[in-house]
């Protein structure tokens, strides 16, 4: 198994650190956005074809989701003074001073999904909890998601650095520093070959399956 290739330029996505945490240890191959009120004219795109998964804090994210890393496999999750592994508890985010990133993406494929069966369909292959992805297809003027198939590698050692005011805001993409560049050579992919390919048939057999 190889290591993903350099990207021209260091971008980070941000996503809630739980989801983080699952891409990071291939429970899921994907990525849903409905896009944020700073992303543009054009609305949200995966417009990168490669990205470091920056963690963001939402302090209820549990709440939405089906799965969350026990305490006992968190004791080390973020290196913040204001993160308590104990409750896996995130102070909020204008406190925020470090960040930590684990993982690194590529995007294998990406939807513009109208159809809430085939959203729904999706269900077993991610961890959120079906009312917050409904509300999320939902959420403006019109019913859709986009959807991205990921391939997840693991840093070879965790990379951190200093929070900056510019991290903030509704946003999906940032610049982060080049210096991360220098660990994917030695990443490695948080499912095999066999298996993220078993998975991305099973995803791409939901959202290509007929008209879209």
């Amino acid at each position: 198994m190889s290591s993903p290739s350099l990207p021209p330029a260091a971008i980070g996505f941000k996503e809630w650190a739980f989801v983080c945490d699952a891409l990071a240890q291939g429970k899921q191959t994907l990525i849903l956005r409905k896009g944020g009120i700073h992303e543009g004219m054009r609305g949200f795109q995966f417009q990168h074809a490669a990205f470091f998964l920056f963690p963001t804090w939402f302090h209820t994210q549990g709440e939405a989701l089906t799965w969350v890393p026990s305490a006992a496999s968190a004791q080390d999750y973020s290196s913040d003074p204001g993160y308590d592994a104990t409750t896996l508890s995130f102070p909020p985010e204008e406190t925020r001073q470090r960040v930590d990133i684990d993982a690194f993406c590529t995007l294998e494929g990406h939807w513009r999904v109208t159809d809430w069966d085939r959203v729904a369909a999706l269900a077993p292959l991610h961890i959120w909890k079906e009312s917050v992805v409904r509300e999320r297809f939902a959420y403006d003027e019109e019913s859709c998601l986009h959807i991205a198939l990921v391939r997840t590698w693991r840093l070879p050692q965790r990379w951190t650095f200093d929070y900056e005011k510019k991290y903030g805001g509704c946003r999906s993409w940032v610049n982060v520093p080049d210096d991360g560049l220098s660990l994917l050579p030695g990443a490695t992919p948080a499912l095999t070959d066999a298996a993220w390919a078993e998975t991305a048939e099973k995803i791409r057999g939901v959202l290509e399956s007929g008209a879209a």
